[in-house]
């Protein structure tokens, strides 16, 4: 019997008034998941206010669904809401003692004067540093921790993913947006990026190909507590390509192979080929979105948060 779990996906960025006007706002957005093999969209819809916003859909060059949002009449703050059914559908985790030794996947994509074939190429992109994942000897020694002579591909992929799990600290107030990955490793604190950051700059540091992969996570309330709309958040893990089995997906914040819980948004080299929004704004005041993210199980219902007192 197939397993599979469906939800409803909202997530909100909101600029708030502040007296002065925004005379330009040009943004990319990331809000809207991929249909993949083991996730169908049932629908995906943005709707921004104010409504004078002009909204271009189609797909950035890794075939995530993007939107190109622009405003150019002058406006004081600004709501995007993207609402996205979606149903995911359970996948069978390869069994990593049956992938092949690391170096022989390594040494695949090693300079050769000959055609490569298509999915080689395609995971070729995910090799080499990125604007946010560098390539460093102290990250490939970092990654020795886990890739000792010999040892499977995915067998090393799970040991890094567990080293970060269990040797990392998860601490919101450690990390900003730009905190650069050999801090992260040094001071072992961060939130889901940067530990997603860090396993893909182990992993390619060594010679493997690696992607940052963004989406969402599906989080419990506490017991006896209501389901809160806005109380979660994005989230980001990590794939390591692997010969005769394609990407395979690890979560280093949670130390668990992705399942029914993750929602894939989509893919990239690394959070800023992904970032949920981004882009240019000229007048107003400089200011930090408000940000809120709601998954929701079908069937369910969520309580807005009580304000506080």
């Amino acid at each position: 019997m197939t397993r599979s779990a469906a939800y409803l996906v909202i997530h909100e960025t909101e600029y708030p008034p502040c007296g002065v006007p925004v005379s330009l706002a040009q943004h990319l957005l990331h809000l809207i998941p991929r249909e993949l093999p083991w996730q169908t969209r049932e629908s995906g819809r943005i709707v921004v206010e104010p409504a004078l916003a002009r909204l271009t859909e189609g797909e950035d060059a890794f075939g995530n669904p993007v939107a190109w949002l622009s405003l150019d009449t002058p406006h004081d703050g600004l709501r995007v809401r993207a609402e996205s059914h979606v149903t995911v559908i359970g996948r069978p985790l390869p069994r990593a003692s049956a992938s092949p030794a690391w170096e022989q996947v390594r040494d695949a994509f090693h300079y050769r004067p000959e055609p490569r074939r298509r999915e080689l190429l395609d995971a070729q992109r995910y090799l080499y540093a990125s604007p946010r994942v560098p390539r460093d000897a102290r990250l490939a020694r970092f990654a020795a921790t886990a890739f000792a002579p010999g040892v499977p591909l995915l067998a090393g992929a799970r040991a890094l993913m567990e080293l970060i799990f269990t040797r990392f600290t998860f601490d919101a107030e450690a990390t900003e947006v730009g905190t650069p990955v050999l801090e992260v490793l040094e001071r072992r604190r961060g939130v889901c990026q940067d530990f997603a950051h860090l396993m893909i700059a182990a992993l390619r540091s060594i010679g493997l190909p690696a992607r940052y992969i963004s989406g969402y996570l599906l989080t419990d309330p506490p017991p006896g507590k209501p389901r809160l709309i806005g109380a979660d958040a994005s989230h980001a893990w990590v794939a390591v390509w692997c010969p005769n089995k394609g990407w395979v997906e690890f979560d280093p914040t949670n130390g668990i192979q992705p399942d029914l819980r993750h929602v894939t948004l989509g893919w990239g080299r690394d959070f800023q080929d992904v970032s949920p929004l981004r882009g240019v704004i000229l007048g107003g005041h400089a200011q930090a979105p408000e940000v809120r993210v709601t998954v929701l199980p079908d069937g369910e219902t969520a309580t807005e948060p009580r304000a506080a007192r």
